[in-house]
C-alpha cells in the first residue's frame, strides 16, 4: 500500500512539476492542482495508511492514547482541498481576463516567433 502512495504521489509531483515549466497559462493552472494534490496526498498519507479501518478509533484496543490515528493530518488535508479549489477558481478568472487582455495565453503575454 505504502508504495503505490508513494509512486503515485511521485507522479503526481513529476507530472505537476513538468507542466509549471510549460509557457501555457493553462497547463501552469494543471500543475499547481496536480501538486497540490500530490501535496495533499502526502500529508494525508502521514496520518495513517489503512484499508477497511476507522479513520481514527481502532477497536479491540486499549483506550489510550497511543491507541489512536492523528485526526490532524485529515483535516489539514480537508482544509487545503477547499482553500486549493478556491484559489484555483480565482486564478482560472484572473487568466481568462489576462487572455481577453493580451490575446495570448502564454505566461509573459507574447507568442513564439519561429
Amino acid at each position: 500500500m505504502e508504495v503505490v502512495v508513494s509512486i503515485a504521489i511521485g507522479v503526481m509531483a513529476g507530472a505537476g512539476i513538468y507542466l509549471v515549466l510549460r509557457p501555457r497559462t493553462f497547463q501552469v493552472l494543471i500543475g499547481l492542482s496536480l501538486l497540490s494534490y500530490a501535496v495533499n496526498l502526502f500529508i494525508f498519507s502521514v496520518g495513517s495508511l489503512s484499508i477497511g479501518k476507522e479513520p481514527i478509533y481502532k477497536p479491540g484496543l486499549p483506550t489510550d492514547l497511543a491507541h489512536y490515528a492523528d485526526p490532524l493530518p485529515q483535516s489539514l488535508v480537508l482544509t487545503a482541498i477547499v482553500i486549493g479549489f478556491a484559489t484555483t477558481a480565482l486564478f482560472l478568472v484572473v487568466l481568462l481576463a489576462l487572455r481577453g487582455l493580451s490575446g495570448s495565453d502564454h505566461v509573459d503575454g507574447r507568442e513564439e516567433r519561429a
